[in-house]
């Protein structure tokens, strides 16, 4: 038996698909302690996982507007909203994430630490020596973070550009970036990790995965942009299923009898606060299509829903393994997780998305043609009917998500990340002795 860290933003996209990852570890018999946020308590008890709350400092509540929760930021625009962000939302919470960590470490002695990305700590913690601190695994529940001179700088949503001409425009972007919006964020994590552990941080903070022990992207190579720089200790584990997949089968099931194209439409469970800036638009866009419309709200009422027309039927929640493959396209603004989960079945996507790791997301969709990527958060009628349109009378976009469905059903989801932890492990206590990052 091992004992395990699992650490996550209290952000509900990423503290989701790691919940199959404390259940899967708690079923095999390891102790599992989950920090996250407050309000996540009940769900990640449920796992059988113990629930470790986030420092105050480091915890708030992901479904307030962040104008809300940091009313300096109301005046900010562009690069100063994005640098207060990685700040305030990132970089400063990383201190007290750090400190969670090596305090449930201290107080009963961790195997391993998964964390995800945006974990800022998972950086801070990388300071100390292995014997010190456990084997850090980055889980890659979003696309790949790191930097490379192959892709352009994360959140921009450029797809690759080959040769010469592309790294050169990665190398640029990459500057520009750097001089603009990371100063104060990189003096921030510096002062940190001076105080910490009495030297320079060695490494671009956001870029922190990269040391790590082991990245371990919850998708298949396929779809990530290749980098001819990426560490060994990359591995793709392939999607790790969804909860939620077991919903009760709606009245209005026996509809969806192959007679006409099934268009499965949702904002998620997060992002689902207003239903006009991607369902209300795709409802009225398909209206009058030869299709069925079926909309998932992400555990919002029905009643919530705009006035659904003659072809739309609607439930809180879909039983993804029997829907999808019932599916002709998969209409999304833009979740990771959703996304993979689609693909499993070779769905082809239309996506949307402008904020958070969105523009990622619809980037890699277009670049692996794997469906047509919409490139705002507000869409119109016209757009989102032409995409569809596209995807369903195209059948290059039915084949290159089938190839991408071929590719992860040979994949393993959790027992390789499982694998890969015993694996960090065993290398830990193999070395014996304490090993700078």
């Amino acid at each position: 038996m091992s004992s395990i860290i699992i650490v996550t933003m209290p952000i509900h996209g990423h503290v989701t698909p790691l919940l199959a990852v404390a259940r899967h570890f708690v079923a095999r018999g390891d102790r599992v302690r989950f920090i996250s946020g407050s309000r996540f308590a009940e769900t990640i008890a449920a796992t059988g996982a113990e629930h470790v709350p986030l420092p105050a400092e480091a915890d708030f509540d992901d479904r307030q507007d962040w104008n809300e929760t940091f009313p300096e930021r109301a005046a900010l625009r562009r690069t100063k909203a994005v640098a207060h962000d990685i700040e305030h939302v990132f970089v400063r919470p990383g201190l007290p994430q750090h400190d969670a960590v090596m305090a449930a470490h201290a107080a009963e002695p961790a195997d391993a630490v998964l964390a995800d990305p945006a974990v800022v700590g998972g950086g801070f913690l990388l300071g100390h020596p292995l014997g010190v601190r456990p084997p850090i695994v980055m889980c890659g529940i979003c696309p790949l973070m790191i930097s490379s001179r192959d892709t352009a700088p994360f959140g921009m949503g450029l797809t690759p550009l080959r040769g010469p001409l592309g790294r050169l425009r990665n190398a640029t972007l990459a500057t520009i970036t750097r001089k603009v919006v990371f100063p104060p964020v990189e003096r921030i994590a510096q002062q940190i990790f001076q105080q910490l552990h009495g030297r320079p941080m060695p490494f671009p903070v956001l870029d922190w995965p990269r040391h790590a022990e082991a990245i371990v992207q919850f998708t298949v190579p396929e779809f990530e942009y290749p980098r001819s720089d990426a560490p060994a200790t990359l591995h793709f584990a392939g999607p790790i299923s969804a909860s939620g997949s077991h919903a009760p089968l709606p009245p209005w099931w026996h509809e969806l009898d192959g007679s006409r194209p099934v268009v499965h439409l949702t904002q998620g469970t997060a992002a689902n606060n207003d239903f006009g800036q991607l369902i209300a638009p795709a409802l009225e866009a398909l209206a009058d299509d030869d299709v069925l419309i079926a909309v998932a709200t992400g555990g919002r009422p029905v009643e919530s829903l705009p006035p659904l027309p003659s072809n739309a039927r609607a439930a809180e929640f879909l039983p993804y393994d029997d829907l999808l493959p019932k599916t002709n396209v998969y209409v999304t603004n833009g979740g990771y997780g959703g996304v993979q989960y689609a693909l499993r079945y070779g769905v082809p996507i239309v996506a949307t998305g402008t904020h958070e790791d969105k523009p990622e997301v619809i980037a890699r969709v277009a670049w692996t043609g794997v469906g047509r990527r919409i490139t705002t958060e507000t869409p119109t009628q016209a757009a989102i009917r032409s995409a569809v349109r596209a995807v369903l009378d195209d059948q290059r976009y039915r084949d290159a998500a089938r190839r991408i469905a071929e590719r992860m059903a040979t994949t393993r989801g959790v027992h390789r990340l499982a694998e890969i932890v015993d694996e960090s492990i065993a290398n830990s206590r193999r070395t014996g002795l304490p090993q700078q990052p």
